[in-house]
């Protein structure tokens, strides 16, 4: 595929849990090590250019209060989790110019000052990755989209908990949200935007 042409006046680069309970998770294609070294190169280019980076992280209160509490066949939450588990990888920083973004839900939207930060910058387009590739990164793409804002999927800065998840969302989801690139053709398109 050819590489997007990317204003990096007008991006953001979005990283979805990329965080120290998250990413050492069994997880497919790719470990989380391998997705943060995507992450890092992304994230290094879009801060030399001054163009805002959004670390994005899941966390909930103590007592669970605010987590979603709906019936479903499956449940995500799998006892109590250890501290520090929803602390950004320090890999990724953050670094001072950084947007921190706290999300209580799968996506990055929902609940949390995302859009505020990113039209207030005069951001049109997302590059986006992180874990895992089917939930949060998927959410928050469905909704960027709804939003109305481009999106690069980078499908080497993602994994999730199957390589069947992750390729069904890769190959069936995201294309029809936005483009899918390569960290090397989001690199090169930076380069050419």
């Amino acid at each position: 595929m050819n590489p997007p042409e990317i204003d990096l006046t007008r991006t953001a680069l979005v990283l979805i849990d990329l965080q120290k309970g998250i990413v050492g998770l069994p997880l497919a294609p790719r470990s989380g090590p391998d997705v943060i070294a995507q992450a890092v190169k992304l994230a290094h280019r879009f801060r030399a250019a001054k163009a805002p980076v959004v670390l994005v992280h899941v966390t909930f209160a103590a007592d669970g209060a605010d987590t979603v509490k709906v019936q479903t066949d499956v449940s995500m939450m799998r006892g109590a989790f250890p501290a520090g588990w929803d602390e950004l990888v320090p890999e990724l920083g953050p670094e001072p110019t950084d947007i921190i973004v706290t999300k209580r839900n799968w996506g990055a939207f929902y609940g949390t000052n995302l859009d505020l930060h990113l039209r207030r910058r005069g951001v049109n387009t997302i590059v986006l990755g992180g874990i895992a590739t089917n939930m949060g990164v998927e959410s928050t793409a469905r909704a960027a989209h709804e939003h109305g804002y481009q999106l690069i999927l980078v499908e080497d800065a993602m994994s999730s908990r199957s390589d069947e998840m992750h390729t069904f969302a890769v190959g069936q989801v995201l294309p029809l949200l936005g483009l899918v690139r390569s960290t090397e053709e989001v690199l090169a398109g930076c380069a050419a935007g």
